[in-house]
């Protein structure tokens, strides 16, 4: 069965405290989901139209368990802690089975 990963770059963040809310909150709610964390904050290389700010990058077990994680009630009380506190690009995919 194909992995499913979280994929997240980071365009601005204008309110660092809401950032550090939100990273309170989601760690925990990620490794409830089932999700690890391969990839978060660290050195970056942009190309073409790429942002060099902060990308993250966590692998669940399928699609489906990305996506029920993305739902939980802990995660959406992460995001609401972000609220607009950044702006970022972030998709579910589903890897190469």
């Amino acid at each position: 069965m194909p992995k499913g990963y979280w994929v997240s770059a980071y365009r601005a963040i204008s309110d660092p405290e809401k950032l550090a809310a939100y990273n309170k909150l989601a760690p925990p709610a990620v490794k409830a989901g089932g999700g690890r964390i391969l990839v978060r904050g660290g050195r970056t290389v942009a190309h073409g139209a790429g942002i060099a700010e902060r990308t993250i990058l966590i692998e669940f077990d399928s699609f489906e368990q990305a996506a029920a994680a993305y739902e939980s009630a802990a995660y959406q009380e992460a995001l609401a802690a972000l609220s607009d506190g950044v702006e970022r690009d972030f998709r579910i995919v589903e890897g190469i089975g």
